[in-house]
């Protein structure tokens, strides 16, 4: 077999520059401390890599959005537990109306407190975010979702429940309709009752001059079953709001764990084990450097140079 000097030329020049490319990548690699820096590189890792930073993507966004969701709890817990107090108030008022020795005028005065009270639960149950939502706004309102009506406070917003995009269902408000206005009634079996109605009514006869010890009587005993009622259902609807601060706790775990998954899966696909990669530079530089020595070597092997 006979190999002209060309071939051999030729042969040295493409090891050579296959060794040089090979240098190179494995330097970009090393510069970028990625094994796969575009598709070509290795596309099932990329397209692992593609699908690990997709997942951490959305763990994220769920993760902005049950924020919302504990953020709006939050003050929702708050909101109801401002609402007890409302409520409580209004029942030391209620027991004080049933003093036997109060004239008319101080009924009506308790009346007019309880006239405050009424009205700063109205602004409870009112009660924005701070992002445009309303905290007892059901499904969503553009308005506040309870208003005065000549019949009694009526809810203008749709009943239920918004919840966050966060994967799992967490609450961005609760209905207001069933918070204030669907207390059970102690006096009717499977009947509701109204926080509102019942302060209403209690007002309008309070502030009735003329009535008798009996009448005051039965008025507050009355307006006590139903504020009682009213603050029990205030306290579930409390446990409710608390019990989503619950579960956001565990959701927000989970989330959390899958974006470090995400985030390691990622990095298995596309990140450069720097160890291994230094130990083959330093191998591919070796034999670089060789190949160049053999080259310089090869080329002065030429018959011309024997017949000078």
């Amino acid at each position: 077999m006979r190999i002209s000097t060309a071939y051999a030329f030729e042969t040295s020049l493409a090891n050579l520059q296959r060794r040089q490319a090979q240098l190179s990548e494995t330097q970009a690699q090393l510069t970028s401390g990625k094994r796969v820096r575009m598709a070509s590189d290795d596309p099932a890792a990329a397209a692992a890599a593609e699908r690990a930073m997709a997942a951490g993507a959305r763990a994220e966004a769920h993760l902005r959005a049950l924020a919302e969701s504990r953020n709006a709890m939050q003050q929702t817990e708050t909101a109801l537990g401002d609402a007890g107090d409302l409520a409580q108030r209004a029942r030391e008022l209620m027991i004080s109306a049933g003093n036997a020795s109060f004239s008319d005028a101080e009924r009506a005065t308790l009346a007019d407190a309880l006239r405050g009270i009424r009205e700063d639960m109205l602004a409870v149950a009112n009660r924005s975010d701070g992002a445009g939502r309303y905290l007892f706004g059901g499904q969503g309102s553009d308005v506040k979702p309870l208003r005065d009506a000549p019949g009694g406070v009526v809810y203008d917003a749709t009943t239920g429940q918004l919840n966050a995009a966060a994967g799992e269902a967490t609450p961005l408000s609760l209905d207001g309709s069933a918070v204030f206005l669907q207390a059970p009634d102690p006096a009717t079996p499977g009947g509701q009752l109204s926080i509102f109605d019942t302060l209403d009514q209690a007002i309008t006869e309070l502030r009735t001059p003329g009535r008798s010890s009996t009448d005051v009587a039965q008025t507050v005993s009355t307006g006590l079953a139903g504020i009682d009622a009213a603050q029990g259902n205030l306290g579930r609807w409390r446990a409710v709001a608390g019990e989503a601060l619950n579960r956001a706790d565990g959701i927000e775990s989970r989330l959390t764990q899958r974006r470090v998954d995400a985030a390691r899966d990622r990095s298995n696909a596309e990140d450069l084990d720097m160890v291994t990669a230094i130990s083959d530079f330093q191998n591919q530089q070796t034999g670089y450097d060789a190949a160049l020595k053999t080259y310089s070597l090869v080329q002065r092997m030429s018959l011309f140079d024997y017949l000078k």
